[in-house]
This record gives structure tokens, C-alpha cells and sequence, in this order.
């Protein structure tokens, strides 16, 4: 057993010797393979590394010409903007050099100037003095004189002078009198004949409507007996409605008729209608009378509306407010000396395009200003303002044009007119309202107009009486021939126009003449 044991030792040394032997040889090969392959390596590594250095290298002399270029170039550039800035001076300065030359030569003219001039000034010095000699010895020529004519006349200078400034003022007043007249009869002459033919087209070509509007309405019945009915048990009936109408109900002997009277159109056809409704439906009595009234304001209502956009959409108007819509309605139940107020409106709306189209101006606007100048007829709420004014606020408030505002506003002079459509508004206003048949004026105004008118007329010096006649178309007026001579005669019927015009309201135009005749009387005894 130690036998086989140590043969075991001998035999583990001997398979390790071999095994280092064989690990030792095969170590030593894969280093010196492994040193080649590093050799090989350094040699590519080199071989690079040249290839590059040889690359920078040529890179390194390819910038470094062209940086020699660029420098050359910008080198070239320099000089040559130099050179040209070099020249541009000189040439600035030959510039300088030759104004210098000019102020020099401009400097010597003007120094030669003002030596002359000096000697100007020393001249007229002297002839100033000489002059304001004269004029002290002229100033004693005239005192002496004017001393003198004061002797030889025996008026002061200011009393001289007083009379003549009378003298001139008054011939002057005579020749610009006479100008005038000579300027209207020239101006008549031309413009005459194409203001009537322009008025004359336009009335013409407008249709045109008689009043016929009133202060009471007739509500017709089929027989007496609905009177009681509608007068109810102790008049509760009729005074339900009147209290819920605001109109007065006349029940009275006229036969199948009772009357509704008011100065509100709308109200009373509110009533009209409300009765109407009641006397068909049978039933009467206070309840159902405040439901048939409530009811009835809305149909008129919506009826006003309708009337104002119908007319509107008829006259071509594009663009108005609704509130103004609205009160075009209302128009069409109210009355002025019984011209129904839309129809009247209309009528001017016509004829406001038909002139302003002669004239040449806007047709349009021309007749949404005549549509609206009665506008301030119709508000809600009672005021104070006069009518053609509370218009124009109207007008301002929804938005119309500034033109149509004036229009509406002035004609009826309240305010100055800016604008050619307003005088068209105030003629064509007036042709509407002065037509025959147009407005149903009562007795006592048509008098109290006349005797206005004659009484104006005697508040002129010199007038001994005054006759309206033709209407009030024409007034006659008789002077004393002692007071006043034909020239002054001309002068007092101007004054007197002007004062109608300023201080009167009439339709159409009024004539004034002037008469002034002599008499000699004698008597033989």
C-alpha cells in the first residue's frame, strides 16, 4: 500500500510537471502572438497618424492661402474705398472752397448795399423833415381856412359835419334802397319763373285730400233701445266707459246715433271700436266694458303700427326707428284745423322729394324730413316745447341724420336753418297747409289774423289807415302824402314785410301795398 502510495505521489508529480511544461509552452505562444498583433497595431496606429499629421498639414496651408487671399482682397478693398473717400473730400472741398468764394463776392455786394442803402435812408431823413414842414404849415392853411368858412357860414365845424354825415347818410339809405329794389326786380326777373314752375311741378304732381277731420265721432246703433243699455242701471254702464276711454259719451235725442266727443283722435276711437264690440257681443256691463276697452287699446295699438310701417314701406323709407314708426301711426288719428296730420305729413313728404329732386339735392332725405316735421304733434307725455322743436329732440334721440333734425326743428323758424332741406320742409309745409280745402280755419281766428295784421300796419309813422283784403292775402296801406315822399313810401313797405314776417304765423305770402296819392283842394266862395 505505501508502494502503490508513493507510486501515486510519483505519478501526480510527473502528470504535473507535464501539465506546467504544456501550460508554460502555450502561454508562451498566445504572448507572442499577442505582441504581433500589438506590433501590427502600433504600425496601423502610426501609419494613421502620419496619414492624418499629412492631412492636417495640408488643411493647415490650404487656410493659411486662403486667409493670404481674403487679406489681400480686403487689403484691395480698403485702399480703393480710401482712394474714393480721398477724392469725394477733395471734391467737397473745391465745394467749400468755391461757396467761399460766392459768400466772399455775396459779403462785398451786400456791404455795397447797405452803403447805398444808408445813404437812401439819409436822404428820405431829409425829406421827411421837409415833408413834416409842409404838413405843420398845410395843418395852419387849413385851421385859417376852416376859421374862416366857420365866419363866412356861422356853423361850427362839428355842426358842418353833423349836417353832412346826415346828408350822406341819408342819400345813401335812398340810393341803397333804390339798389335793393333794382337787385329784386333783376333777381325777380331771372328766378321767378323757375320758382313758380318748380312749385307749380310740384303741387301738381302731388295728390291732394279735403279736411274733413273733426272733434267728435257719431257711433251709429240700430235702434233706440241699445241707448239704454248702454247707459245701464243708474248710467254705471256710461260712466264705466268714460271712465275707462276718457272720452264723453252724449246720449241725447238724436235719433240712432249717440255722439262720442274728445280732442284725443286716438281715444276716441278706442271708444268707437269699444262700443262696437260691446253693443255686438251683447253683454254690458262695467267688467266686461274694462276688459273690452283693455282689449281695444291693444288692436289700436298694433293697429297704429301697422299704419306706420304701411306708410313707410309706401313712401319708400328705409332705416327708422321703431319708436318713430310708432308715432307716424299715431299721426294717423290726429288733426290740425282738420287736416288729418299723417295725410298732411305725406303730402309734404311728396312734395319735399319732388322739390328737392328739382333743386337737385337728395330726394330721399328731402322726404323723411318732410314726413317727420310734424312729428312733435304726437308724443307720449304732454310738454310745453313748441312741436317743431320737441321733433327735432325726437329725431336727435333715435338717431336721424343732423340735416333732417334742422329740417324738422326750423320750419317754423324756431331755429336758424343750416341746410337747403329745411327751407324745402317750411315751403312745402305751408304749400300743404295753405292749398284750398287743406285746413278748416274757424271764423274767429280767420278775423283775429286780419285785424293783427291791419293793426301792425298802424304802428307805422305816416300811415293814416289799413285794409287787409283778398283773405289776408294782400294788405292796402293808405300814407299821408305830407309825412312821407314815394321814396319812403318804398322804404316802409319793405319795413312793413319784414315785421309780418318776423312776428306773424300765415299761410302763403302776403302782398303789401303802399298807397300815397296828393289832393289839392280849394274851395270857391
Amino acid at each position: 500500500m505505501i508502494t502503490t502510495i508513493i507510486a501515486a505521489l510519483v505519478a501526480l508529480a510527473v502528470g504535473g510537471g507535464v501539465a506546467w511544461t504544456i501550460a508554460s509552452k502555450t502561454t508562451s505562444t498566445k504572448a507572442i502572438e499577442m505582441e504581433a498583433k500589438a506590433d501590427s497595431i502600433l504600425a496601423n496606429a502610426n501609419s494613421k497618424a502620419d496619414s492624418i499629421k499629412s492631412k492636417a498639414d495640408s488643411y493647415k496651408r490650404e487656410r493659411e492661402l486662403e486667409a493670404k487671399e481674403k487679406f489681400h482682397k480686403l487689403k484691395n478693398d480698403h485702399n480703393q474705398s480710401t482712394r474714393e473717400k480721398e477724392k469725394e473730400l477733395d471734391n467737397r472741398f473745391n465745394d467749400v472752397k468755391r461757396k467761399e468764394q460766392s459768400l466772399d463776392s455775396k459779403i462785398q455786394h451786400n456791404t455795397n448795399k447797405e452803403k447805398e442803402l444808408d445813404a437812401v435812408k439819409k436822404n428820405l431823413s431829409s425829406q421827411v423833415e421837409i415833408v413834416k414842414q409842409k404838413q405843420e404849415e398845410l395843418k395852419d392853411q387849413i385851421s385859417a381856412q376852416i376859421s374862416q368858412l366857420e365866419k363866412i357860414a356861422g356853423l361850427s365845424k362839428e355842426d358842418a359835419k353833423a349836417q353832412m354825415i346826415e346828408a350822406v347818410a341819408k342819400d345813401a339809405r335812398t340810393e341803397a334802397l333804390s339798389q335793393q329794389k333794382l337787385i329784386i326786380e333783376e333777381a325777380k326777373l331771372t328766378a321767378n319763373k323757375d320758382a313758380k314752375r318748380m312749385i307749380l311741378q310740384t303741387i301738381q304732381r302731388t295728390a291732394a285730400e279735403q279736411a274733413i277731420e273733426n272733434s267728435v265721432t257719431v257711433f251709429n246703433i240700430d235702434n233706440d233701445d241699445i241707448k239704454g243699455r248702454i247707459i245701464g242701471r243708474e248710467g254705471r254702464n256710461i260712466r264705466a266707459l268714460e271712465a275707462a276711454t276718457g272720452i264723453e259719451i252724449i246720449v241725447d235725442d238724436t235719433p240712432e246715433a249717440i255722439i262720442l266727443s274728445g280732442f284725443d283722435p286716438v281715444r276716441r276711437e278706442i271708444a268707437r271700436l269699444s262700443l262696437h264690440r260691446l253693443v255686438a257681443d251683447g253683454r254690458i256691463h262695467p267688467a266686461r266694458i274694462e276688459e273690452v276697452v283693455a282689449k281695444t287699446k291693444k288692436d289700436v295699438e298694433q293697429e297704429i303700427n301697422e299704419y306706420g310701417e304701411k306708410t313707410v314701406i309706401d313712401l319708400g323709407i328705409n332705416g327708422l326707428h321703431p319708436e318713430l314708426i310708432r308715432m307716424v301711426g299715431r299721426m294717423r288719428f290726429r288733426s290740425s284745423y282738420g287736416q288729418n296730420l299723417l295725410k298732411h305729413s305725406r303730402e309734404v313728404a311728396n312734395l319735399c322729394a319732388t322739390m328737392a329732386a328739382e333743386f337737385g339735392l337728395d330726394a330721399k332725405r328731402a322726404k323723411r324730413a318732410g314726413l317727420l316735421h310734424d312729428i312733435g304733434k304726437v308724443p307720449d307725455t304732454d310738454s310745453e316745447m313748441p312741436h317743431a322743436l320737441l321733433g327735432m329732440k325726437l329725431c336727435e334721440k333715435f338717431g336721424e341724420h343732423p340735416e333732417v333734425c334742422n329740417a324738422v326743428g326750423a320750419h317754423h323758424d324756431e331755429i336758424e336753418m343750416t341746410n337747403l332741406f329745411s327751407p324745402i320742409v317750411q315751403s312745402c309745409d305751408a304749400i300743404s297747409g295753405s292749398r284750398p280745402g287743406a285746413r278748416r280755419e274757424d271764423s274767429e281766428n280767420y278775423i283775429k289774423r286780419l285785424q293783427d295784421l291791419e293793426k301792425l300796419a298802424l304802428g307805422f309813422e305816416g300811415v293814416e289807415k289799413a285794409f287787409a283784403i283778398q283773405a289776408g292775402r294782400e294788405l292796402r296801406v293808405i300814407v299821408d302824402s305830407d309825412s312821407l315822399d314815394d321814396k319812403n313810401a318804398d322804404l316802409l313797405s319793405f319795413d312793413i314785410s319784414q315785421k309780418i314776417m318776423k312776428e306773424m304765423i300765415y299761410p302763403g305770402q302776403i302782398k303789401i301795398t303802399v298807397i300815397r296819392e296828393r289832393r289839392a283842394v280849394n274851395y270857391a266862395k
